[in-house]
């Protein structure tokens, strides 16, 4: 049986086809723009070609994200947190704790050992911790926001960014680079801010050592590295980290279709 999840998100759309409720067969990311509906038609039909399979074929879809309301070929939606949950313990069995930063908001989700979403916290009403803080400072710094990682590990030490308001701390950011700090450090210093408010949020929750790391941040070595360090824990990223609410999706629209 074949299966679609579909992820709308705030800055990307997601979709991802599984078979048979194991079988991961292939998933797509595309920038949203304006016309949300061609990017995701566009987006389907790379998943599809990828996956070799028909859009006839699809027996059942679930949409979730921020515009799942709008996924008009979706058979249900459901919530980022049920499907962010049950992506991540999909991908990685045994997973307890989820920690998903996306661009609009930073979410932790406690799973038991089952796999059932036991609680969960969220951050949504302000950048700071979120992707969109991180593109906020990449282009204040002029460095592209792909290179922040890699940039941030070459660092001989970490510049405390001492607010938390992405308006305020881009402000300081400028200030940093007038005193001519080095881009390095002050890239390492944000990915410290980001660890510091997240690991916060978690620990409104209980963290437990099967920690995982998802969303599109996930792909930033330099915040995995701080979030450690900030939980003292050791994080898991699992493969395609930005697909894990599709993927989500695509497993509930496998077992509704049961």
């Amino acid at each position: 049986m074949i299966t679609l999840g579909v992820d709308l998100g705030s800055n990307t759309v997601k979709t991802v086809i599984i078979e048979d409720g194991k079988k991961f067969l292939a998933g797509t990311v595309k920038k949203t723009s304006h016309d949300a509906q061609r990017v995701l038609d566009e987006c389907l039909g790379e998943t599809l070609d990828k996956a070799g399979v028909s859009r006839d074929s699809i027996e059942k879809t679930v949409a979730t994200g921020y515009g799942r309301v709008s996924c008009k070929m979706a058979d249900k939606e459901i919530s980022e947190i049920s499907c962010h949950g049950k992506g991540a313990y999909w991908s990685l069995p045994g997973v307890r704790t989820i920690i998903d930063i996306g661009g609009q908001d930073s979410k932790v989700i406690s799973l038991n050992d089952q796999g059932k979403i036991m609680d969960f916290a969220m951050n949504d009403k302000c950048a700071a911790g979120t992707g969109r803080f991180l593109e906020v400072m990449a282009q204040a710094l002029q460095v592209p926001l792909d290179d922040f990682g890699d940039i941030s590990l070459t660092a001989s030490r970490s510049i405390d960014i001492s607010n938390t308001c992405t308006v305020f701390a881009e402000s300081e950011v400028i200030s940093l680079l007038a005193r001519q700090e080095p881009k390095e450090n002050i890239i390492a210093g944000i990915h410290q801010s980001i660890a510091k408010r997240v690991t916060a949020l978690a620990k409104r929750l209980r963290i437990e050592d099967d920690l995982a790391l998802t969303g599109g941040v996930a792909l930033n070595m330099g915040v995995k590295r701080a979030l450690e360090a900030a939980s003292g824990k050791v994080i898991k990223v699992p493969e395609n980290p930005q697909l894990i609410g599709a993927l989500g999706a695509a497993v509930h629209a496998f077992e509704i279709a049961n």
